[in-house]
């Protein structure tokens, strides 16, 4: 079994592609489309993260385009999984294309996060 641990960064409902891999950046390569990754909802979000911390988010994490670059933002960023209430189709199943892992849990509002206040 792996165990994935790291430090919480806690996040709202109805986050959208757009939030987690700004458009402005599609053009960039992937490491500079990583740096920006949740700039669009915290612009602090890649200087909080530490390589395998989890992302955890309300509903409706990820909705909006179809594109792969906000999964592979967050997992270039460093995220090592996200656990939300619910996830965006397309969202879900790119995360699990790219290796990123991704968990549904209804119980997301238990989980604390000593960053946030």
């Amino acid at each position: 079994m792996t165990v994935i641990r790291g430090k919480v960064l806690k996040y709202g409902d109805n986050i959208n592609t757009d939030l987690i891999s700004p458009p402005q950046y599609l053009e960039k390569s992937i490491d500079v489309i990583a740096e920006h990754a949740m700039e669009g909802i915290d612009e602090a979000f890649t200087e909080k993260i530490t390589a395998g911390d989890i992302l955890v988010a309300g509903e409706n994490f990820g909705p909006g385009s179809s594109r792969e670059t906000a999964p592979i933002a967050l997992k270039m960023a460093g995220v090592g999984a996200i656990v939300a209430k619910s996830f965006a189709r397309i969202f879900y199943r790119n995360a699990i294309n790219i290796g990123l892992p991704v968990l549904e849990c209804g119980d997301v509002d238990k989980i604390n996060d000593p960053g946030f206040s």
